[in-house]
């Protein structure tokens, strides 16, 4: 009698297990139809071309220039768990843009708990040099207080992140659906 207690949930647990993977396996498929959807939707102002999305192959730089391109490659680091890299990148991109010092003192800290300190919720991948240097830059905040971790978060991504992504079945597909049909 006392196994079967233990063994209920167990097998419950088990099968908790198996539906996370089988979520996970779909995760991929169920990205590219939501992907394909949204672009769908969004091209309804200004339309996605062919051309456009192969540039998005030649530079890092030339895809996250291209709106589309951007949200492409940020719900494709999503998918693979690594989207605090774009996030960060993109909040840095908006800090430097901040002109009062109220303002930007009040952004540094937030984005120094939320990306830069360590076991921070949205953690980026840098080294502790970088961070000490940003721990005390946020002392007395400017715009560039970020640049060192911005550029190497951003050369991680051109390295690794954005040759997956070129290489992913996402970007292939959407290639591949608009030189057949011209457009999305």
């Amino acid at each position: 009698m006392p196994s079967l207690a233990t063994s209920r949930p167990r097998e419950q647990h088990l099968n908790m297990d198996a539906d996370k993977k089988k979520r996970g396996k779909d995760r991929g498929g169920n990205l590219k139809s939501r992907l394909q959807c949204r672009l769908s939707q969004a091209t309804n102002t200004e339309e996605l071309c062919f051309e456009e999305m192969s540039q998005w192959s030649q530079s890092l730089e030339r895809l996250l220039s291209s709106k589309y391109g951007m949200k492409i490659f940020q719900a494709f680091l999503k998918s693979e768990f690594s989207d605090e890299n774009i996030e960060f990148w993109m909040v840095c991109e908006d800090y430097k843009k901040i002109k009062t010092s109220f303002r930007l003192t009040a952004r540094a800290k937030k984005i120094f708990k939320l990306y830069i300190q360590a076991e921070a919720p949205r953690e980026i991948n840098i080294d502790h040099k970088t961070r000490d240097v940003i721990r005390r830059n946020i002392k007395e905040p400017s715009t560039v207080c970020f640049d060192d971790a911005q550029r190497i978060v951003y050369g991680l991504m051109e390295r690794d992140s954005y040759p997956r992504f070129l290489r992913s079945d996402i970007y292939r597909a959407l290639l591949d659906s608009i030189s057949e049909s011209g457009k999305i």
